[in-house]
């Protein structure tokens, strides 16, 4: 802000803020209509993360339409700005910098890379196709490798005779550093994700829901057999022995299982590295 005002560049840096509040308050807006528990809302220079309790324990569609609010916005933003400015109820010149630059931040947002919006559409497309375990961690990886692309796309201009650009440069770091500490706590995140799948799984039965079956075998461990479940799905667990079924378990038993032996030591968690 400091900067801005030397430079005679304070207007610019007035609408980018207001640009990025309306961006997470589309979230925000959002969110809170589907009941979720907010934490607390952190503001970026590239749009901001909406902290939530949610993560992992509400259905994908209403994680996907969260995510995809503030882009949506942001999209509206441009064409109001733009069409003010042709209009002549604005200054055309403003108006058209300010929709590039709401333009800009949607599709910045829109990179495959968490926490950002594509990140997390990327990550709710997954889910609904593979374990959520695989979910995160593929996640995770797409992430490391886009940010550092951008690291990388921003210290590249010198090969060309131009200048390190030091914006792009600042945000590829964070996002890096901010997926490198969230794959080390995939553990963590994946169990936040059991512990509440167990809640939501006694919620499904009494509702009733269609089950879709893991078959095991009956020497497989639980620690396998939970990382097999997918975010979408309720399962039923057949353990087979010498392909006959010994045993079907519901879901449920089967994360009670693998907490209580967590608990008591008997699982290795560095397992979901």
């Amino acid at each position: 802000m400091l900067l801005s005002v030397l430079t005679g560049r304070f207007q610019e840096m007035i609408a980018l803020f207001f640009i990025v509040l309306l961006h997470e308050l589309a979230h925000l807006w959002t969110a809170l209509r589907f009941g979720w528990k907010i934490r607390e809302v952190k503001l970026l220079p590239f749009g901001g993360v909406v902290e939530t309790e949610e993560a992992g324990s509400v259905p994908a569609r209403e994680e996907a339409l969260v995510a995809a609010a503030g882009p949506a916005y942001n999209a509206l933003l441009s064409l109001a700005a733009w069409g003010l400015g042709q209009a002549g109820l604005i200054d055309q010149a403003w108006a058209e910098d300010f929709a590039r630059a709401s333009g800009l931040i949607a599709a910045f947002n829109l990179l495959p890379v968490l926490p950002l919006d594509g990140g997390r559409l990327l990550q709710c497309w997954f889910c609904l196709h593979f374990p959520y375990h695989r979910t995160l961690v593929w996640s995770a990886r797409i992430s490391l490798l886009f940010s550092a692309a951008v690291v990388l796309g921003a210290l590249s201009p010198p090969l060309y005779g131009g200048l390190v650009h030091l914006n792009l440069l600042a945000i590829g770091l964070f996002l890096f550093a901010s997926n490198w500490t969230y794959m080390r706590n995939l553990p963590f995140v994946f169990l936040r994700f059991l512990v509440r799948r167990a809640e939501r799984s006694a919620s499904r039965i009494e509702t009733g829901t269609l089950a879709q079956p893991i078959v095991v075998s009956r020497h497989r461990q639980l620690s396998h057999v939970v990382r097999l479940l997918m975010k979408e799905r309720y399962h039923l667990v057949y353990m087979m022995d010498h392909g006959k079924i010994s045993r079907v378990l519901p879901e449920g038993q089967v994360i009670d299982g693998f907490l209580g032996s967590l608990a008591e030591g008997n699982a290795d968690f560095r397992f979901f590295m």
